[in-house]
């Protein structure tokens, strides 16, 4: 049976430097700089709604501010929920 994982990015924010670590070391380009500056003055990242997240993990690990969450949404098998 095919599996299929989906996984879900949160940027924390608050913890953001901006220092775009993160996008740089992203493949699937799921992250971004935001254009616009935070009420800090910061260009924080962001997430891409289109782009599907791999789970790689790359991003939260490369993040020296521990700003980025990767959680799994569910686990899909062969169509439902391994959990069926």
């Amino acid at each position: 049976m095919s599996e299929e994982r989906r996984f879900e990015v949160r940027i924390l924010a608050e913890y953001c430097k901006g220092c775009a670590l993160c996008v740089e070391f992203c493949e699937p380009a799921r992250l971004y700089m935001h254009k616009q500056p935070d009420r800090r003055g910061i260009q924080t990242a962001g997430v891409r709604a289109e782009n599907p997240c791999t789970g790689c993990l790359r991003c939260a690990v490369i993040c020296p501010d521990a700003a980025i969450e990767v959680n799994r949404v569910e686990d899909i098998v062969g169509g439902r929920l391994a959990s069926e």
